[in-house]
């Protein structure tokens, strides 16, 4: 068997047992679900769903060979968050001069517990569970990190209030971790709190436009292939990130290309589930196509509020400006 019929032949396990998985849960709870449609005949997406997550983006080495958690090891992961948490709100000492940190967690929401297909990683191929990035792409990232207070350029578009782009915009982050999906017979539109931006997916045309256009979430085609919506997007720009927030590990500030081409499934497969999966092929950036995956979570009770940023943000005139005021102490040293 040939390298890539292995990593398909795994992403195929992976598909079928991750909704085995929810379709046990069902079953356990004496569950008679079936997929409920729209008006129009639509498999139903609509609703408000989370996925607030400790899973982490990659697979840790010592994981290396096991794609699901045993449920000992969920159990102490999930522990081991919660204590540093509780370690990191202890630490924090204002009056002694000491860091204060960032957000403590009363306004986080990056969530507590793994995934509930106990997978180990968010990324499930190639079997690694590892992102295949180039070199010279990780040197790029790096050298944006260390250039913040050079140039705008250098900072993500998230922090900058434009976009987390495709797929990033359904990645965990630390808080806004909900998604909105409304259907019409022509469309489905995705509301991601995160950011507020507003992904309107069309159903009813088969091309993409000119590839001389480019955008940052690109430009997507869409259909139903049974109960799953194929979405396949090209026509980005060359100013995104793959990933933006920290939740994205190795992947977050890792440049996107022209060439990015990104093909999501979407399939719920239970009243409270939606396996959502991301085939990302980018050339330049991989060394192969990887795939990202992970369950959605129906929270009917979740209130989106909005998300006010805007490009001109004080954070990133500051940063530029501490650089600018620590150049003449640089000179002088």
């Amino acid at each position: 068997m040939s390298k890539s019929m292995r990593s398909n032949a795994l992403l195929t396990t992976f598909s079928i047992v991750a909704i085995a998985c929810c379709h046990s849960v069902m079953a356990q709870s004496g569950s008679t679900w079936i997929n409920a449609r729209t008006a129009d005949g639509q498999p139903d997406l609509g609703g408000v769903w989370t996925n607030a997550t400790i899973t982490p983006m990659e697979r840790p080495a010592t994981l290396a060979d096991k794609p699901f958690l045993s449920d000992d090891e969920i159990a102490a992961m999930e522990r081991r968050t919660a204590e540093n948490r509780e370690r990191a709100e202890a630490n924090i000492d204002v009056a002694s001069g000491g860091d204060i940190g960032g957000y403590n967690q009363f306004w986080l929401d990056s969530g507590d517990t793994v995934l509930s297909t106990g997978q180990a990683s968010v990324i499930v191929d190639p079997p690694s569970g590892r992102a295949p990035i180039r070199p010279e792409a990780e040197a790029a990232r790096d050298y944006d990190f260390a250039h913040i207070e050079d140039h705008y350029v250098h900072h993500s578009v998230w922090d900058r209030c434009i976009s987390r782009g495709v797929p990033g915009s359904m990645l965990p982050a630390g808080y806004n971790n909900a998604y909105r999906f409304i259907q019409t017979p022509d469309t489905v539109t995705i509301v991601y709190e995160m950011i507020h931006d507003v992904r309107v997916i069309p159903l009813n045309k088969t091309e993409h436009i000119d590839p001389k256009v480019k955008l940052w979430m690109g430009d997507s085609v869409a259909h139903w292939e049974g109960d799953t919506l194929i979405v396949e997007t090209t026509n980005y720009n060359d100013r995104g990130m793959i990933a933006s927030s920290m939740a994205g590990g190795r992947l977050k500030g890792v440049p996107v290309t022209e060439d990015l081409h990104v093909v999501e499934r979407f399939t719920r497969v239970s009243q409270d589930t939606i396996i959502w999966e991301a085939r990302v092929t980018d050339p330049t950036i991989y060394t192969q196509p990887f795939t990202l995956s992970m369950p959605l979570t129906r929270d009917p009770e979740y209130v989106m509020y909005e998300y006010a940023c805007h490009e001109g943000n004080h954070a990133i005139f500051n940063i530029l400006s501490a650089g600018r005021a620590a150049e003449p102490m640089q000179v002088q040293q």
